[in-house]
């Protein structure tokens, strides 16, 4: 299937989604293609059912469309659009705003931003590829600066804890996640997430990771140096990471959706072939998010 998608460009996809049939048998191929397995009573056989692209369970009649029970559930406008909601946000290198969807798809911002949010839920991180070899761990302060307040004392705004795989010179893989503390509890459930626990793990010599030396053999706690001197690569990181958001959405209310499309798009920057099928594979197992659950 990753041959079938190789380069897909923006005239290639328009060919293959150019109606709601094309895109209900290719939900079709993605969600039955190993095998139909009936909802409701656990039956593995199915015929065609009504409408199109449907299948129905042999044994107690059940019909389930290509949609149901996926991030597609619902979706009250054009499924076409919809594809290309998907494809907008897999594919540019940067990330698209709702307000660029909008005049792209010719839909309502509110429409547009409402299902992007469900694409971002498919980005979340999966913690089946935890970052091996050599990582960095720091947390850092997302906002604009309280007056008379440094670091992770900063109350209204939000703490970010964001983990690298170093590879040669560069940054091969990123993690981040939004936490409430700074302590080993909060710091130990990202790492033991994300961070195998055999990796060469750096931390500054903040209290919180002290503790996790139990857990990361490999641990070392150093200082952080004159403006993060002494971690570079992952500052930079965390830089980069502040400067998309900031460039790209300005500013956001549920900031972890953020951090996954921003850590899905950079771990996945080498395969730009084949994005846009990994995405919506997950847009397809992952459960339905209606949109009126998901927060302003």
């Amino acid at each position: 299937m990753e041959q079938r998608f190789k380069s897909l460009s923006l005239f290639e996809f328009q060919e293959r989604y150019s109606s709601k049939g094309d895109c209900l048998a290719y939900l079709a191929e993605l969600k039955w293609g190993n095998g139909f397995l009936c909802r409701k009573c656990g039956h593995g056989k199915s015929c065609k059912g009504v409408p199109a692209a449907s299948r129905q369970c042999t044994s107690c009649n059940y019909t389930e469309s290509p949609t149901a029970n996926t991030l597609f559930h619902m979706v009250k406008f054009d499924l076409v659009k919809a594809f290309y909601i998907v494809y907008f946000v897999a594919t540019n290198k940067k990330g698209i705003t709702s307000t660029e969807l909008s005049r792209k798809l010719e839909l309502r911002q509110k429409t547009c931003w409402s299902f992007k949010r469900k694409v971002m839920k498919a980005m979340k991180s999966s913690g089946d590829h935890p970052i091996t070899g050599t990582a960095e761990v720091d947390e850092t302060v997302f906002g604009g600066q309280e007056e008379g307040v440094r670091g992770r004392k900063n109350g209204s705004k939000k703490l970010v804890v964001v983990g690298i795989q170093k590879k040669k010179k560069g940054v091969s893989r990123l993690y981040a996640r939004e936490i409430s503390h700074a302590d080993a509890a909060s710091l130990g459930d990202f790492m033991k997430h994300h961070i195998a626990v055999d990796a060469n793990v750096t931390t500054d010599q903040w209290s919180g990771y002290g503790p996790l030396a139990k857990v990361f053999e490999n641990l070392v706690q150093i200082p952080s140096g004159k403006k993060g001197a002494n971690f570079p690569d992952l500052h930079r990181a965390i830089m980069n990471l502040k400067g998309w958001l900031r460039g790209m959405h300005h500013h956001v209310w549920d900031l972890q959706d953020y951090l996954d499309e921003y850590c899905y798009r950079f771990n996945r920057s080498f395969m730009k072939e084949g994005i846009f099928e990994n995405l919506m594979i997950r847009m397809v197992n992952a459960s339905p998010c209606l949109i009126k659950n998901i927060s302003n």
